[in-house]
Parts: structure tokens; C-alpha cells; sequence
């Protein structure tokens, strides 16, 4: 497949930092974003540490927890090994509003967990992990995702933390995200999505390497290109990244840094086109060029791919004036080859 070249060009950044942890506990004091996470606390600390019991109930999910999915990523990648201090494996969320739901139900004298659907094992194994980190029982966990599974939306990851967060909420326990990702880290290479907003993040290590603000509100308009992609499969067989090419995500990466805070779509489109582009040599997608013709026809602002999954989208301004006519415009443009997309919308906070 013959790949176009976008003609987006991305300035460096004057400076790699990003927005401070105090950011980061105001986004989870939030009112969009606390509900998700009444019961995870940000606080630094042992990572097996259970913080005290907190005897205030949700106010909002008081029998069950959610986790957002995210579309793909915003940018995946790799950084120079003289600038990342841990593993330099990174990819930057793309928080959207749809949505895995944990309910779980103790059952005393038991440590096991029974999880329906049956097949989600690897959300039992994290709630066993969890029951026994905690000293509580087990009992009933059950799982309903409106995220697919192996397409790259992290349905996964939401699974997993949506599950430690109604076992919070079941013993009235804030538990700390480093706990969470610690036991995560134990199953599989996770996403970031335990996080109030955007973040880069080390999805080998389950680690964060920067809270980078709020998402501005966007809609995805989002191709599915069919069959499944198992997220440990695909971290094992992915090859070596170039030199060149790591400099180039490090680049984007401070990019990204600055453009998200600021709200910067246009910005923010680049750096999705430039990451679709540098991972179709490793992983490609069949509608890119596509994709990438209608993108440009409609002037939006850029595609999106998920890196280990099986989606593609054009992303759009919700908050432009000419969203409802570039929005039509796109549906048309990506009928011939999908004439069933989906609309996504982007978990934006309160800016």
C-alpha cells in the first residue's frame, strides 16, 4: 500500500513539562470526572499500600464503578533511550465516552471471585489480586462493556479498572492507582485510562510518564476494518523502532504536551495524522490512504488509528461552527467502505 504524505508538520515544544500533579488531583476533584473515581486516590506512596477506610458512599455509581474506553491512541511510540528513564514505550490516550461497568457482589468465607461474562479472566485474576491485597472477601463480579473487545479501544483496561474500582466501592476503600496498575502490570501491557483526562503513558510498565490535561471536545468518526488483535500478541511480535523514529515520537510527544492543555485541535489532528503515519510500516491499516483523502477533502482535522487494534477515524471539532455540515461530509466520504461508522465523543472534563 502506497501511503500519502500528510504535509502536517508539528513545531517542537520550548519545553518538555508537564501540567503539575496538583493538575492532575484537581481533574479528580472534578465534578465531571469524581464520580468515576470516588473511591482511587492519586496520592504518592507504596504501591501496596491500602489507604485508611473511607466511610463516604459515591454519590453517584453507589452499587457499581466505570471506566472509560479510549479510541486507539493519540499517538504510540517509542522514546530515545537517553530520554525516557524507564521503559521508553509510551502512547498518549484518547479518552472517549463509552463505557466498561463492574458490579461486584461479596460472598463471605471466600477469597475466589466468579466473573460473568466467564471469559473475562483476566478481570478475575486482577479481583482475586485485589480481594487478597486488601484482606476482604471475594464473591460475584459482573462485567457489561459497551467497548469491543480487540479493536483497540481498551476494553480491556477498562475492564480492569472499573473492577478495582467497585471493589473499592463494595468495602467502602480508597485504594491507590498505583496499586491498580501494579496488579494490572502483573496481566498485560494496560492503557491509561485509570487516569481524569489525557495522559501519556508507559503501557508495559503501567506507569505514568505525564497528566497532560483535558481532551477538547471532539467527535471520531470511527471505521472498524474488521477481526481482532490480542494486545499481548501484538506487544511481543512488535519490532524495533529507528533511531529517527523515536526522535520523531519525542518530538510529537512534546508537541502533545502543549497542544492539549491549550485545546489546540489543529495541533492535536497533526500529531494523530504524523503518529497513523509513522505506524503504518509496522502494523497498516487498509483504509489509511483513504481515510487520509477524506480527512483532507472535508478539511478536518486528521485521522486516528489504534496502533494494536483494528479502528480508524477521522476527527473532528465539535465546537466548530461547521461541525454538523464537516461531520455529514465525513459519513459520506467513508460510506463506499464502511457504510455502518460510529460516531465517538471525546470525555472532555470541565475546561
Amino acid at each position: 500500500m502506497s501511503i500519502q504524505n500528510s504535509g502536517h508538520h508539528i513545531e517542537r515544544s520550548a519545553t518538555g513539562a508537564s501540567i503539575s500533579t496538583r493538575d492532575l488531583l484537581e481533574a479528580a476533584a472534578d465534578e465531571f470526572w469524581k464520580p468515576y473515581i470516588d473511591h482511587q486516590t492519586f496520592d504518592e506512596g507504596d504501591a501496596a499500600e491500602i489507604v485508611v477506610e473511607d466511610g463516604e458512599r459515591p454519590r453517584v455509581h453507589s452499587s457499581g464503578a466505570l471506566c472509560c474506553g479510549t479510541f486507539g491512541e493519540l499517538l504510540q511510540g517509542q522514546l530515545p533511550v537517553d530520554s525516557a528513564r524507564q521503559d521508553p514505550h509510551f502512547l498518549i490516550t484518547m479518552p472517549i465516552a463509552l463505557f466498561a461497568r463492574a458490579h461486584f457482589m461479596p460472598t463471605e468465607g471466600t477469597r475466589s471471585v466468579t466473573v460473568y461474562p466467564l471469559h473475562k479472566v483476566k478481570a478475575k485474576r486482577l479481583a482475586e489480586n485485589l480481594v487478597n491485597a486488601l484482606g476482604t472477601s471475594g464473591g460475584t463480579l459482573l462485567l457489561q462493556s459497551e467497548l469491543s473487545e480487540g479493536k483497540g479501544l481498551a476494553s480491556s483496561s477498562a475492564d480492569l479498572v472499573a473492577t478495582a474500582r467497585s471493589i473499592a466501592c463494595c468495602f467502602k476503600r480508597r485504594i491507590r492507582t498505583s496499586l491498580i496498575e501494579k496488579l494490572m502490570a502483573e496481566i498485560e501491557p494496560s492503557d491509561g485510562v485509570m487516569y481524569p483526562g489525557v495522559v501519556a503513558y508507559r503501557q508495559r510498565a503501567c506507569s505514568l510518564l505525564s497528566f497532560l490535561g483535558q481532551m477538547p471536545p471532539l467527535a471520531i468518526v470511527g471505521v472498524d476494518e474488521g477481526g481482532t488483535i490480542e494486545t499481548i500478541d501484538y506487544d511481543q511480535r512488535r519490532g524495533e523502532i529507528s533511531a529517527s523514529h523515536k526522535a520523531e515520537y519525542h518530538r510529537l510527544l512534546d508537541s502533545a504536551r502543549i497542544a492539549i492543555p491549550r485545546g489546540d485541535t489543529a495541533t492535536i489532528g497533526r500529531i494523530a495524522t504524523a503518529s497513523a503515519l509513522l505506524h503504518q510500516e509496522r502494523a497498516p491499516k487498509e483504509h489509511l490512504n483513504a481515510m487520509l483523502k477524506a480527512s483532507e477533502a472535508t478539511e478536518a482535522l486528521g485521522v486516528i488509528v489504534a496502533h494494536s487494534g483494528t479502528m480508524i477515524g477521522i476527527l473532528l471539532d465539535r465546537r466548530a461552527a461547521d461541525f454538523p455540515q464537516k461531520l455529514q461530509s465525513v459519513l459520506a466520504d467513508v460510506s463506499p467502505f464502511d457504510t455502518s461508522p460510529k460516531i465517538y465523543l471525546t470525555m472532555t472534563g470541565c475546561r
